[in-house]
This record gives structure tokens, sequence and C-alpha cells, in this order.
């Protein structure tokens, strides 16, 4: 299970830069992904967020939502991911980076199982793309 981003078309740093329209259409279709990606990973929840601004834990210059299907335990403690989900896929990282909780990636991976007696590990750029061939197919 991994989160969905959300970018629109035409390429903004931040929220702010986005045309009325354009916010409109980046959250109508946030709520379209959100339905089919709650479906798709059989979640029971969504975390729904927008790091906007490099303060905020944005790290790529695209404003972009994050919806990330959510399951119950899926983190030990809820709030983590807001600190530390997004943070994960792009900076650098060594332990102490995040103060009250340095256990992000063992969270993360346990996030991404579906079977709690496979070990695991992070998915291959194969694995992902596949997921989201598979997604893609369900908006045709």
């Amino acid at each position: 299970m991994s989160d969905v981003l959300v970018c629109p078309l035409r390429p903004v740093e931040r929220f702010r830069d986005l045309r009325p329209d354009e916010v409109a259409d980046l959250f109508t279709t946030t709520q379209r992904v959100a339905d089919l990606v709650e479906k798709h990973f059989q979640a029971s929840s969504l975390t729904i967020a927008i790091q906007d601004g490099p303060e905020a834990g944005q790290t790529v210059k695209h404003v972009h939502v994050h919806v990330l299907p959510r399951k119950a335990g899926d983190f030990e403690r809820n709030d983590n991911v807001y600190d530390e989900h997004v943070h994960v896929h792009v900076l650098p990282r060594k332990a102490g980076d995040f103060e009250r909780n340095d256990n992000v990636y063992d969270e993360l991976q346990k996030h991404d199982r579906e079977n709690e007696d496979v070990p695991s590990r992070w998915r291959t750029e194969e694995e992902m793309a596949a997921e989201a061939s598979d997604l893609r197919k369900q908006f045709s």
C-alpha cells in the first residue's frame, strides 16, 4: 500500500500560485482519486495532505496532494504520518533526524505490507509502475 500523488497540469511551486479553476480541478480530482485509492487498497480511512513550502516539508517544487490509504494500527503513533511520511521519499536521512521517533522506515515498511508474515522490504520501481498502471486503468 502506498500513497498516490495528485498534481495540477500546470507546474507551480506553491498552492497560492494556482488559479481558482485549478484549485477546483485539483480537489475534484483528489476526491476521485481518494475514492479509488480507498477501495483499491481496502483502506478504512485516508490521510490527504499538502506540504506547501519547504518549512512544511515540501521536497519538490511542484504543488501536489498526497492521498495515503490508512488502516487501523498502520502507524505506531497516528500523527507520525504527518511528521515523517513524505520526508522518506526523497530526502537523505540519518539516525537522529527525527527526534521524537527514529523508526520511521520500520513504520513505513509495516504500512506497505499486505501480510504480517511476509518480511518487510521497500517496493521496486517495477512494482510501483505496475501499481500505477492498475490504478490508471480504473479511471478509463
